[in-house]
């Protein structure tokens, strides 16, 4: 069993889609750090890596070691293609994320979870963790599972209050069942709506596809008895939810992490609402800042993050009696990192030259949290086509749960058309300016859908503090690594572990 007590000074953090992938989340483990690979949409980037002819062939090499073979020969036999697809041709997709779905539709989800873990934790003894967003929920619980199969060190959850997810872990390392509770709009008469997860089931189901392949059992799967339990670490903004979840989780919570509003991706919205502008600097205030006091009252371990990128500020946090940093956009422009290398490329032009900007937009993400987003002067009509796009929901993670006039379970995101929206019970306020950041950002790691006439086009975002990622740049280099990182923060470490 994992505790946070073992778990690293420094903490590379969860991106997604794609962008923290099992390449950098070894290369952070390798070197002391917990690497974290994001779980956002792993089933997309599994089964897109595999249509692309899966060069190096990692993606296959660790779906040999799945438990059960016949289970992941089907996830090969369904999307695998050698040498890859054409160039324009579109990728296949699988079927949209539901609240009941056929086996093979949630093998797939525990397939992906373990094939990323396992990659991630192959040939090294450091730690690895896992990064989900409890807004989108569908996956979660298979991800969990899968993740855990592979050896799963740590499970860090943010975007929202994830209250059930420390006994989830518990119930999965017996091998029981656990469920979550659904988050429903206009769920008026509370009705009952919660997804469920049963390890024994579902391992029950993998032995019917193993006699049914007619593999000899005994010596190709291993069936495992219990699993290790991962270190819990909720992703917070405020010490009020650190408190809550300390009082009220289900489970035992190891850590947090805390989060300022200067992060990338997603933020919090302000506690506060000030104005009328759209400007983040106006927008949060002293409300948003945590009472690092109370957190230290609580007992339990906690990290900060957003603008903590140097050993400076390392050392400032262990001050302020913090075990540590989390680093997210430094790590998400360095070499391993998924995002494609055209746009590092673009980027760190971009920051030497000052064409960049990184904007709070607070209508741009169809969750209705703030979404920050890197901006470049060089490319002003970027965000008009983004905007301008044709909407096609065709992934469906950040699609909201509701209850239709009749009583019924439905879907909806405010990124799909906006008359398939409305028809859905939305309003024609709520897709104002909305993006589709799960195709967006799945183009930002090179798996962007291909569509006529224009493909996807990647979607990038960063914290406040994207220029710092030039003090990581070796000199006359124009890349850096994880390596130069950690080193980096490396003499800070060493004088905090005395």
């Amino acid at each position: 069993m994992s505790s946070v007590q073992e778990l690293p000074c420094i903490i590379q953090g969860g991106m997604g889609v794609g962008v923290s992938g099992w390449r950098l989340a070894r290369a952070v483990s390798e070197l002391g750090g917990l690497g974290v690979i994001s779980g956002t949409a792993l089933d997309t980037v599994l089964i897109r890596r595999l249509q692309l002819g899966d060069e190096g062939g990692h993606v296959q090499s660790a779906l040999d070691a799945f438990p059960f073979p016949a289970v992941a020969r089907r996830v090969k036999t369904d999307y695998f293609v050698a040498g890859g697809i054409q160039a324009q041709r579109p990728f296949r997709l699988a079927t949209l994320p539901s609240e009941r779905v056929k086996f093979q539709r949630e093998a797939l989800y525990v397939v992906a979870a373990f094939v990323e873990t396992y990659l991630a934790k192959r040939g090294h003894p450091g730690k690895v963790g896992m990064n989900l967003l409890e807004k989108i929920q569908l996956p979660t619980l298979p991800s969990l599972f899968g993740a855990m199969l592979a050896g799963v060190d740590a499970v860090l959850v943010g975007a929202g209050i994830p209250l059930a997810i420390p006994g989830v872990l518990d119930a999965f390392s017996r091998l029981e069942p656990a469920e979550i509770k659904l988050q429903v709009e206009g769920n008026e008469a509370a009705h009952d709506f919660s997804l469920y997860f049963d390890p024994a089931a579902f391992l029950s189901r993998c032995r019917e596809e193993e006699a049914l392949s007619g593999a000899e059992q005994a010596a190709r799967y291993h069936e495992p008895s219990s699993l290790p339990r991962p270190a819990f670490v909720a992703i917070i903004s405020s010490h009020i939810l650190a408190k809550s979840l300390h009082k009220k989780a289900s489970g035992r919570v190891d850590g947090f992490v805390v989060e300022g509003h200067i992060a990338g991706g997603h933020n919090a919205p302000p506690r506060k609402k000030k104005g009328g502008t759209d400007d983040a600097a106006s927008r949060y205030g002293a409300a948003d800042e945590p009472d690092l006091a109370v957190l230290r009252e609580l007992g339990v371990p906690f990290w900060l993050a957003g603008g903590f990128a140097s050993a400076e500020r390392l050392r400032e946090a262990i001050a302020l009696g913090a075990s540590g940093i989390q680093v997210g956009t430094v790590f998400a422009y360095c070499d391993e990192s998924g995002i494609a290398d055209d746009i590092k490329q673009r980027v760190i032009s971009g920051c030497r030259e000052g064409t960049l900007r990184v904007e709070t937009d607070f209508e741009a993400s169809p969750t209705g949290y703030p979404f920050k987003l890197v901006l470049d002067a060089r490319r002003p009509e970027e965000l008009d086509a983004l905007r301008q796009r044709e909407r096609v929901c065709d992934l469906g993670y950040l699609r909201q749960a509701y209850v239709d006039e009749r009583g019924k379970l439905g879907f909806r995101c405010a990124g799909e058309p906006v008359d398939t929206y409305l028809k859905k019970g939305g309003t024609v306020e709520a897709t104002r300016n909305k993006l589709c950041l799960c195709n967006g950002l799945l183009a930002t790691v090179g798996l962007g859908q291909r569509s006529s006439p224009v493909n996807e086009l990647p979607i990038l975002t960063a914290g406040e503090g994207l220029r710092d990622i030039l003090a990581f740049l070796p000199a006359g280099k124009n890349s850096y690594s994880a390596r130069d990182v950690m080193e980096q923060l490396s003499s800070v470490t060493a004088w905090a572990a005395e």
